[in-house]
């Protein structure tokens, strides 16, 4: 398909695409990296013809265009969330299976099946879409966009919420089928960029800076000018919770599970878990995506029905004697992708940080000027002053994430669980958050329970991994933990 884009302005509230001049031949696929801001969900939405062109034209072909975004998976979660029929039935309702959401797009059996064998699907097609990870769920929305067998396919971060396994099964997948399929891919990671692209076009705040060739990419400035501003962007994060800081000490151990098991009516997730977490001790959880990272991290957290059915200590108390979930939330700060389907509710940015004070979705209560002029402090290092008082579910989905992140510290917890945090952040915003997180952990503010799927995201300053490895002999997952890691 061949595309021109000339002279384009396009506002949608927070996001903005600006393009003089873009054109892609026949057959050429491209791929697409900015420094700051959230181009690729923008792009698949121009592109199909889901935003409204405020200036300039876009050319392109009649074929069909399908996309793979976050704000896209976000989307069809909230469609089956929306279609829960659990309190008329005898079961809870799953959701929609991965099948029939594939197959829906197509009503072709044999192309539904193909696919589901090709991204790894095939132990999962009778599974509902809401019990899946993020991993998994990342696979059905490629499946379901390839379903519609589109001429382009718009791919933003493909590779996010993937396990190291997926990763590489995805990109030889990929390689594989860009030979038939046009496709536009968006990057945030230097590593994730195709080894089949050979133009890049270089977005900032969605503008397009310039477009290139692979080895002019290879060598271009840009990535040490991005990695010199988030140092000093994360510098000013660790002041700000230096100026507030308090001792949220707790003595040994912080959290202890005994023999943790987590199964439902179907299968087994993982079994024979004892583990505990000592004060001042860091963790990265580790595994493969359906293993029980977040269920683990949910039942610490308290979201997860299954905490009261296990043996679990959480800051001296054991869970179930008498406590309120708000009294284990108090001390607890949360990221991660389950939260962000949560945070539903209508409220303004500031509002969004300020909640982290108060363990709420949404604010509901008369924050103090402290806690006004701690969450301005935050929106200003995030360089979102701007969005004050614009509505959280306006905003782009990287523009989100951060402000979940300053939800998350702000009341500099005791425990700071961040399930994939970087999900959906372009690459200032990640670089500036794993700086920042690195930091808090060295100097022990908070102690981190940390789950990233990139080995380039490993933290210098957290040195215990607890890993789940599927156990064949029972066919679920076991936990091996390593102490003192290098």
């Amino acid at each position: 398909m061949q595309i021109n884009i000339k002279d384009l302005s396009v506002d949608s509230g927070t996001n903005r695409l600006t393009i003089d001049n873009w054109n892609i031949a026949d057959n050429e696929s491209w791929g697409v990296f900015s420094t700051e801001g959230d181009i690729g969900s923008g792009l698949g939405c121009l592109l199909c013809d889901e935003l409204s062109v405020t200036a300039g034209v876009v050319n392109k072909g009649k074929g069909k265009i399908a996309q793979v975004s976050l704000v896209e998976q976000q989307r069809l979660l909230e469609e089956e969330i929306a279609k829960d029929d659990t309190d008329f039935l005898d079961r809870i309702d799953k959701g929609s299976t991965v099948y029939s959401l594939i197959f829906e797009q197509c009503e072709d059996v044999v192309l539904t099946r193909q696919l589901i064998q090709d991204l790894d699907l095939e132990h999962l097609q009778q599974s509902g879409f809401r019990v899946l990870s993020t991993g998994e769920t990342r696979r059905v929305m490629i499946a379901r966009a390839l379903a519609t067998q589109p001429e382009l396919l718009v791919l933003d971060n493909p590779f996010t919420g993937l396990d190291i396994a997926h990763r590489q099964t995805l990109a030889t997948y990929l390689t594989e089928l860009a030979k038939t399929t046009q496709m536009l891919v968006t990057f945030n990671r230097e590593e994730d960029m195709p080894t089949w692209v050979e133009h890049i076009a270089l977005f900032n705040h969605g503008h397009l800076e310039s477009v290139m060739g692979k080895s002019e990419w290879e060598n271009h400035p840009v990535i040490t000018q991005i990695k010199a501003q988030s140092k000093q962007q994360s510098e000013e994060m660790l002041a700000l919770i230096h100026r507030h800081q308090h001792d949220p000490y707790f003595s040994s151990p912080v959290f202890e599970i005994r023999n943790g098991r987590v199964e439902y009516i179907d299968k087994t997730i993982f079994t024979d878990l004892n583990w505990r977490i000592e004060n001042g001790q860091h963790w990265q959880i580790k595994g493969p995506n359906g293993c029980g990272k977040s269920t683990l991290l949910g039942m610490i957290f308290g979201d997860h029905p299954q905490c009261y059915s296990n043996d679990i200590d959480i800051f001296g108390k054991k869970r179930g004697s008498g406590e309120t979930i708000w009294e284990i939330k108090k001390n607890i700060g949360m990221v991660s992708s389950a939260l962000h389907l949560q945070y539903r509710v209508s409220c303004k940015a500031l509002e969004v940080i300020l909640s982290g004070f108060y363990d709420s979705i949404g604010l509901y209560q008369q924050p103090s000027k402290k806690e006004i002029q701690i969450a301005r402090e935050w929106l200003e290092i995030l360089h979102m002053s701007e969005y004050a008082n614009v509505s959280f579910r306006s905003l782009e989905y990287g523009q989100q994430r951060l402000l979940l992140i300053a939800r998350a510290i702000v009341k500099q917890p005791a425990l700071l669980i961040l399930d994939e945090p970087y999900q959906g952040l372009d690459y200032l915003g990640r670089r500036l958050v794993k700086n920042a997180l690195d930091l808090i952990a060295r100097e022990n503010l908070s102690q981190l329970l940390y789950v990233s799927h990139y080995q380039k995201d490993k933290l210098e300053s957290i040195h215990n991994e607890l890993e789940f490895v599927f156990d064949d002999s029972e066919q679920c997952y076991k936990a091996t933990i390593n102490t003192d890691v290098g």
